[in-house]
């Protein structure tokens, strides 16, 4: 990891970076996050610029260095642009419809599924004849994303023999050949 802790992390313009002691702030138009940081990894922001860096060569401390600055970058990017995932109901029957934070599935169960979603996730539902539920989930918290997403993937994940189930846009599932007469 220590290459991608090694890279500088540029601030764009409309962010701002702030770090108290061993917590780094970043406001941006999207949004606040905020991550603390441990492991004696120092920061220095000089100019537009963030450099992380790391005490000794130790494994746990080089594992350290790439996380936070991958973290760090994250909340950087997530705050000046935003992050979106798309997820796809491949199935007869599957359904997805939203109500402000409320998210309505219908994935072949007896019963309906009704997830809360968080406050910094917005969902919207696309539902075409002839195609497939898409479900897009956008958010500045890239974390929190992943979660969500990952979440609503659980429900019903793709099975190898029909592909059917909730699957990330663009994900190849890896299919089975059934039985052979």
């Amino acid at each position: 990891m220590s290459r991608i802790g090694k890279s500088i992390i540029e601030i764009p313009a409309g962010v701002t970076v702030t770090v108290n002691d061993n917590v780094v702030t970043v406001k941006g138009p999207k949004g606040e996050l905020s991550q603390e940081i441990t492991g004696g990894i120092t920061l220095e922001q000089e100019d537009g610029k963030i450099t992380v860096s790391r005490p000794s060569e130790a494994k746990n401390h080089k594992a350290l260095h790439g996380l936070y600055r991958a973290l760090i970058n994250n909340m950087i990017v997530g705050t000046a642009e935003g992050f979106t995932k798309k997820l796809e109901l491949v199935g007869v029957g599957y359904r997805a419809s939203h109500s402000g934070q409320k998210l309505e599935l219908a994935l072949g169960f007896s019963h309906g599924i009704v997830l809360d979603l968080p406050k910094e996730i917005t969902v919207d539902t696309l539902t075409e004849k002839g195609k497939n539920p898409i479900i897009t989930l956008s958010s500045y918290d890239k974390q929190l994303l992943g979660m969500v997403a990952a979440k609503i993937r659980s429900f019903r994940k793709p099975e190898p023999y029909k592909g059917k189930g909730v699957k990330f846009v663009g994900e190849i599932i890896r299919r089975k050949a059934g039985k052979s007469a």
